[in-house]
This record gives structure tokens, sequence and C-alpha cells, in this order.
């Protein structure tokens, strides 16, 4: 498989989390049937941001709820703002609710 096709299939999944939830690189990775692949799938988020497509990358972090991505995002406040505005909890870079707001693909889509 390709980086392009295992990155667009990374968008079609991202493009999926609802508005005020998020989901981990890992479990992206574990729905496509690659779960060693959290990493690569941070590389796909890291991409996504061009004119024209929009990706909702900010809903993607670590396992852990950190904010890992957020050099990517323009400015390092973009991606915190952004959960902000969607009801997640963040101090020091990191989701406070995140059990709350976790989006499990494997569990929602199935």
């Amino acid at each position: 498989m390709d980086n392009r096709n295992f990155f667009e299939r990374v968008y079609e999944v991202a493009l999926l989390i609802p508005h005020g939830r998020v989901t981990s690189y890992g479990a992206i990775a574990r729905y496509l049937g690659t779960a060693r692949s959290a990493r690569m799938v941070g590389w796909a988020m890291n991409k996504c941001h061009t004119p024209g497509k929009f990706i909702p990358a900010h809903r993607v972090v670590n396992r852990n709820g950190l904010l890992t991505g957020k050099l990517h995002f323009g400015n390092s406040t973009t991606m915190q703002q952004l959960l902000e505005n969607e009801g997640a909890v963040i101090e020091n870079d990191r989701i406070i609710n995140f059990n709350q707001v976790f989006w499990d693909p494997s569990i929602e889509i199935g």
C-alpha cells in the first residue's frame, strides 16, 4: 500500500470524528488494521493542511490526550483553541476530559 492511499484512508476516518470528540493516532491505525502505524497516521495529519480540503486534524491527539501535533497549525495555540471551542478542557497541552470526549472508530464505526 502506498503512503498516499494510506493517507487518504486516514483522512476518511478523520472526517468521521464528530464535533466535540477526539481520537488518537493509534485508534485510527487500529481501525485501519495497521496497529503499528500510529506514527504514520501522525504524518498523514501533518500533511493534511491544504487549501480547499478540510480535515479535522485538530481532533487527533496522542493516546494520552496530548496535543502533540499543535506545531502544525500555524501557531502553538490554534489546535488548543479549536478543541476548546468544541468543548475539550485543556491544561498544559493535555485534554483533561480525554476519556469523556474520546471517540474510538473501531467501536463507533465498527
